[in-house]
């Protein structure tokens, strides 16, 4: 029974610890949004230009390359653009 007692003590103070950390996150937050803002706003426009490299790689697949479906062959295209039949 003792053990039972000294293991939801621990418990508690694990909970009381999370509840404080997730406070002091919670304050420090708020001020660093509120003394940084303009600072942080202010580079908002070279953020979005410099995601712009970053975007184009990563929307147009490169580097996932899972095959080429529906994509015919150079001479298979010229066919089809001829009317040639195979």
């Amino acid at each position: 029974m003792d053990q039972v007692h000294e293991h939801h003590e621990v418990e508690k103070t694990h909970s009381r610890g999370k509840w404080a950390l997730f406070g002091f996150l919670a304050v420090a937050a708020f001020f660093l949004w509120t003394e940084h803002r303009a600072h942080v706003l202010g580079a908002l426009p070279y953020l979005l230009l410099l995601a712009c490299p970053l975007m184009h790689l990563f929307h147009h697949g490169h580097g996932h390359h899972h095959g080429r479906h529906g994509q015919s062959s150079g001479s298979e295209r010229r066919a089809i653009e001829t009317g040639e039949q195979r």
